[in-house]
């Protein structure tokens, strides 16, 4: 496979962008470089000239559109450290693919940090779908810290759904917003590690304005001798509703820790943390078995439909 096929191919894979769009944006990104760019009639894709990044603009009213930004990594001896903008604009509704694939066959490490941070104008929409892979036999590690910032205006509505299940031997994943009046944010993550991975996520939340709302889900699997640790932050400044909630599934020697921490400045604030760490129930298991599942097989079912 030549360079450029590697690319792509860890491109569909972590975004399903098999061949590039002729009326869509997108920016592809490998090895610390922009590889292809294209804007649209709605969107415009900006190069940064003070850093190594990029400013993706919606213009307002914009409706149903799609962009595309994923980052891959080849080789290793990598450090990639992106930041790009994005400023949603008023009454937009758009969809954000990302994702990161680090593929190592050597033995250096390759590290990819973006550092996104979204700005929602007044009743805009986003839905921001990321999804983290590694690949390949070599004894360099494949590091993704990503960091995204959020800051939404008055009605605006931001969904995050993030997915990390192969391959991530280190992350550290650093989540922060600020909400205005009626602003909502719902952040789902699912993240699997083996081996000796690591994984660590921080959700940091301020809802400073009236009627603001904040849902935050994690669901994990820790297999094998991997730890992961799990933090939230959740303050509530005026009237609003906050819920957060770690679902865990060890396994083997695996390690998960859920760290919450719940702050109402209001009378009217509303705050809840939810946390259930454990094994996989054995009547599950058993259920599955009469069915005439193996208990492996069994295992990977539950696994599965817990991270659906």
């Amino acid at each position: 496979m030549n360079a450029y096929d590697l690319i792509m191919d860890l491109v569909g894979k972590v975004s399903d962008l098999n061949e590039l769009p002729s009326n869509m944006a997108y920016n592809i990104r490998a090895d610390a470089c922009g590889v292809e760019r294209q804007s649209s009639e709605n969107i415009d894709i900006v190069p940064k000239t003070d850093k190594p990044g990029i400013d993706i603009i919606v213009k307002p009213g914009t409706k149903g559109e799609t962009v595309y930004i994923p980052a891959v990594i080849t080789h290793g001896g990598v450090d990639d450290l992106v930041y790009n903008d994005f400023f949603i604009g008023e009454d937009a509704d758009v969809t954000i693919v990302a994702g990161c694939g680090v593929h190592n066959c050597d033995c250096e490490d390759s590290h990819h940090n973006g550092i996104h941070r979204f700005y929602l104008a007044k009743n805009s929409h986003a839905l921001y779908l990321e999804k983290h892979y590694g690949e390949g036999d070599g004894s360099g590690k494949r590091i993704i810290d990503p960091v995204t910032e959020v800051f939404a205006e008055e009605g605006s509505f931001m969904e995050m759904n993030t997915v990390q299940i192969k391959g991530v031997d280190s992350t550290r994943r650093v989540s922060k917003a600020e909400l205005k009046d009626g602003a909502k944010l719902v952040i789902t993550e699912k993240i699997m590690t083996h081996g000796d991975q690591t994984a660590e996520t921080s959700f940091d939340v301020v809802m400073l304005g009236q009627g603001s709302s904040c849902h935050l889900v994690s669901r994990s699997v820790a297999r094998d001798r991997s730890r992961q640790l799990f933090k939230s932050y959740m303050r509530g400044d005026a009237e609003c509703y906050g819920h957060s909630e770690c679902d865990g599934i060890i396994m083997d020697d695996g390690v998960v820790s859920a760290i919450p921490e719940i702050i109402a400045n209001n009378v009217d604030a509303r705050l809840i943390h939810e946390a259930a760490i454990g094994k996989i129930a054995g009547d599950q298991l058993i259920k599955l078995e009469t069915l005439g599942l193996t208990e492996k097989q069994a295992e990977e079912q539950i696994i599965n439909g817990f991270l659906k």
